[in-house]
């Protein structure tokens, strides 16, 4: 009998096969997707308790998979969390405390990004949708200037998304078009599309769900595994009607005209995100494919976080706590939820984990991989993960219906349960966070020590060198 499992082995190596415990053959190295949602709140999918949008397709990953009920954003506005997204480091680390604002911003050059680490492990790589760091700014022609580092400089073999550039988006988004005519405004591969191409004329979230199936069905056929990064501009605004079924399918009596579009906004992606899941099941790779759900932020003014104070450009867990969920069929056990710490610097040492490579030794990562929890191991304990820091510069309004809670915070310092906001390295509020989840009691008086503790923590990590090149 060993003889034969011997034999079997070295013949699965033979052929470029791994053998697990428990599982059939499967190849070591997993495709990878990341989707990520723009603006969309802690609560505002079904199966994270939205009362008012039914997203099937994403609870059936979750059910599949498993679901984070406390995973937080890098920051509470978008570029800052996609740098950590891409570089598993805090956005200070570059410089980057707020927001781009498509004129004279980017992530550096020398910033290394999971997209670069996979690609030099031998996978094809492909940015789709929303960039916002930078380098999308074209000539007449509709040529990508290279005065700023673009998707391709950080490491994506293929990329579409919109070119960032003002005043066209501004304008598009005071008429609210920057959906319904966002295909008119693509750049592909450094070249902006022209009124022949097929995806010219299509609904922003069609132009980037379909570009990724494409992509998909593509690179499938490539012996190399792929890692897709789709990140979604929904449901960020201009709320805009999403087109049929979605708009139709979301009509209800009593609501506003931007909820109705938020709504059917949602909706749409879950529709796309069930298509990409479809061709996956399609192509028979569904199972040793790594999909990954999150956000960049809280939500903005009509998403759904509950209880949850603040909201979008708050530090406060309304502006940081988004939904997670993440599904790898051959690997992580399904129906699970978790309430562990998780964070959107986590995402390039799970998927390197994932991938099989190993991070150089001399990167340092602010994050920590969540594979080890995800296939059932005990989480990073709170000494192995240590304190965690947040920093955004001052917004003095909150993107809701409400006023900005005060007082105002720049930045954030957590350690297990407690987390400390500060204005400017001085402390302002303590929460228990595992006892006051909403934020309505400070007790930053009751415990002196530990504010001095995390102060002290704080203040060293604001005065740490950063990379701004």
């Amino acid at each position: 009998m060993r003889l034969c499992i011997s034999f079997l082995s070295i013949a699965c190596v033979a052929l470029g096969l791994v053998v697990r415990t428990g599982e059939a053959f499967a190849n070591d190295r997993p495709n990878i997707v990341l989707l990520l949602a723009d603006d969309l709140g802690y609560g505002d999918l079904s199966c994270f308790g939205s009362p008012a949008v039914k997203t099937p397709h994403l609870d059936k990953l979750a059910i599949e998979g498993m679901r984070f009920s406390r995973f937080y954003a890098g920051s509470a506005v978008c570029s800052p969390t996609r740098a950590s997204v891409l570089t598993g480091r805090y956005p200070l680390r570059f410089g980057i405390t707020k927001h781009f604002n498509d004129v004279n911003r980017w992530l550096p050059k020398s910033a290394t990004t999971v997209a670069e680490l996979l690609n030099g492990a031998g996978y094809n790589t492909a940015h789709v949708g929303k960039w916002h760091l930078g380098g999308l700014h074209v000539d007449a022609q509709g040529k990508r200037l290279d005065d700023q580092p673009g998707p391709r400089q950080h490491g994506f073999n293929f990329y579409q998304t919109q070119i960032e550039q003002q005043p066209v988006r501004g304008r598009m988004g005071r008429d609210r078009t920057l959906f319904r005519q966002g295909g008119t405004v693509l750049i592909r591969n450094d070249q902006q599309v022209n009124e022949d191409d097929p995806y010219y004329s299509k609904h922003l979230t069609d132009a980037n769900g379909d570009y990724a199936i494409e992509l998909i069905e593509k690179l499938s056929a490539d012996p190399k595994p792929f890692f897709v990064n789709l990140w979604f501009l929904v449901p960020h605004k201009p709320y805009e009607p999403a087109p049929e079924p979605h708009w139709s399918g979301t009509a209800v009596d009593g609501i506003s005209e931007n909820q109705h579009c938020f709504r059917s906004m949602v909706q749409h992606m879950d529709a796309k995100v069930g298509q990409i899941l479809g061709k996956l099941d399609e192509l028979g790779i569904a199972d040793n494919t790594l999909v990954l759900f999150t956000s960049d932020n809280g939500a903005a003014y009509e998403g759904f976080i509950g209880e949850l104070k603040g909201g979008k450009a708050d530090l406060h867990d309304g502006g940081l706590r988004v939904p997670m969920v993440a599904r790898w069929p051959a690997t992580i056990p399904a129906g699970q939820t978790s309430g562990a710490f998780g964070h959107t610097n986590d995402l390039l040492p799970t998927f390197c984990e994932a991938a099989g490579v190993e991070l150089p030794s001399e990167l340092p990562i602010d994050g920590q991989s969540l594979l080890p929890h995800m296939k059932g191991e005990r989480p990073p304990s709170v000494e192995a993960r240590g304190t965690v820091f947040w920093q955004l510069d001052l917004y003095k309004k909150v993107q809701r219906h409400y006023p900005k809670p005060k007082p105002y915070a720049t930045e954030v310092t957590m350690r297990g349960k407690w987390k400390l906001l500060a204005l400017g390295g001085k402390a302002v509020e303590l929460f228990n966070i595992d006892a006051d989840p909403n934020e309505q009691r400070n007790v930053i008086d009751d415990h002196p020590e530990l504010v001095a503790s995390l102060t002290a923590e704080l203040n060293q990590w604001l005065s740490a060198p950063r990379t701004t090149k």
